[in-house]
């Protein structure tokens, strides 16, 4: 019997925020799959190590959580002003397929470094000592991404004593900006608040009527308070996903926020639509303690968000989510701000199950509406391993 030889492709393993995933440049990628499609497709989810009915990524890069099964296409930017074109791919755990549909804003943090090691940045660029501004289009969901990454003798810094809740180790701190962050294109919901209004009675076949907070900052999100589903916005993940009904009622609530929210036609669709939206839950502080043992006390945050991400309660929170939640906490009359207390407000910190994190964001009424223009945060990178993944032929 014939054996094929397994396919060796450069690649870097990275953290980048609270999540880590395989980055590749598009040239790197065998022909076949430098263009959308099956081909591509299979490629990420075999290098992940899906599907993985085990739900272990033993057999590939993954790391079977929503976190870690992840991986990243670089190339030159296809539009002007921009520095590099970034692709993001969340490859599902158990079942054979890869979701495009959204984008992954801790990995986001990642990009900028990869970028100017991988020789995407003029040298001209790169200061001996100061600060890098990798100019990122987010491809996925076609946005612009500000990537502010530190720079000592020349390469990128790494190490520091930058602390984010949910990463172990301290290291060096990159700000991100995501400009102009809502949907505003015409497919897909349409605005910022694709229902037009800030809180709606969204029916959940079920459970009932609940009142919800539905916007497109950052990734589309589904934001529900906590009371009205029987939580008090402290839970750590063993509380939700060990709990079968539990996930089961918050993927019915993602699922009819999503058809209200016109990213879906039929319930159905939501099965290959697991990255987006998201669906959170909100409510005011509370004091708890943080899946590592830290104490986190009501006057340390503004308000407690819980996330959910590819049917699971995410461990931290989502880059993305926490755009969406800056976002809605700064626009006076929607959930997540009642639960921050009210009122007008530029930033906002919360607390999530691994601790809290502080997102600011700016947003205006234009014609009646309501406008992001931009979400900061500040988050770290981190290069894991570099090398060569190896894939099976075929």
């Amino acid at each position: 019997m014939k054996h094929a030889p397994q396919l060796r492709i450069p690649a870097t393993y990275m953290r980048g925020g609270t999540s880590k995933g395989v980055f590749f440049r598009l040239e790197d990628l065998p022909e076949a799959a430098q263009i959308p499609g099956a081909a591509r497709d299979a490629l990420l989810m075999r290098v992940i190590g899906s599907p993985d009915p085990y739900g272990k990524h033993t057999d590939g890069m993954g790391g079977a959580t929503s976190s870690t099964s992840k991986c990243v296409i670089v190339a030159p930017a296809s539009v002007p002003d921009h520095d590099v074109d970034y692709l993001y791919g969340q490859v599902s755990i158990d079942t054979a397929f890869v979701d495009w549909s959204g984008n992954c804003g801790n990995l986001s943090t990642a990009v900028g470094p990869f970028a100017i090691a991988n020789g995407f940045i003029p040298a001209e660029r790169i200061p001996r000592d100061g600060t890098v501004t990798v100019r990122v289009w987010q491809a996925n969901i076609g946005k612009t991404i500000l990537v502010h990454v530190p720079v000592r003798d020349g390469q990128v810094q790494e190490t520091g004593d930058f602390e984010l809740d949910g990463v172990t180790f301290p290291a060096a701190e990159i700000v991100l900006e995501f400009i102009d962050p809502s949907d505003d294109g015409e497919d897909e919901g349409g605005s910022m608040f694709p229902t037009g209004n800030l809180v709606d009675d969204l029916d959940v076949p079920g459970i009932g009527t609940l009142k919800a907070t539905m916007i497109t900052a950052g990734i589309p999100t589904v934001f529900v308070n906590a009371a009205d589903i029987g939580y008090d916005g402290t839970e750590l993940q063993p509380a939700i996903n060990e709990d079968k009904a539990a996930l089961a009622k918050l993927e019915t609530i993602r699922v009819a926020g999503a058809l209200r929210m016109g990213l879906i036609k039929t319930p159905e669709e939501a099965l290959k639509r697991q990255h987006t939206p998201k669906v959170a839950f909100v409510a005011p502080p509370k004091p708890y303690v943080s899946s590592s043992g830290k104490s986190i006390g009501a006057g340390d945050i503004d308000l407690n968000v819980r996330a959910m991400s590819m049917g699971k309660l995410h461990h931290a929170m989502m880059g993305t989510a926490s755009v969406a939640i800056a976002t809605a906490a700064a626009v006076p009359g929607t959930l997540v701000n009642l639960a921050a207390g009210g009122g007008t407000r530029e930033a906002v910190r919360f607390g999530h199950p691994s601790g809290t994190l502080r997102v600011g964001a700016a947003v205006a009424q234009v014609d009646g509406q309501w406008a992001v223009t931009k979400a900061v945060m500040s988050r770290s990178a981190r290069v894991l391993m570099e090398g060569a993944v190896r894939v099976p032929q075929g």
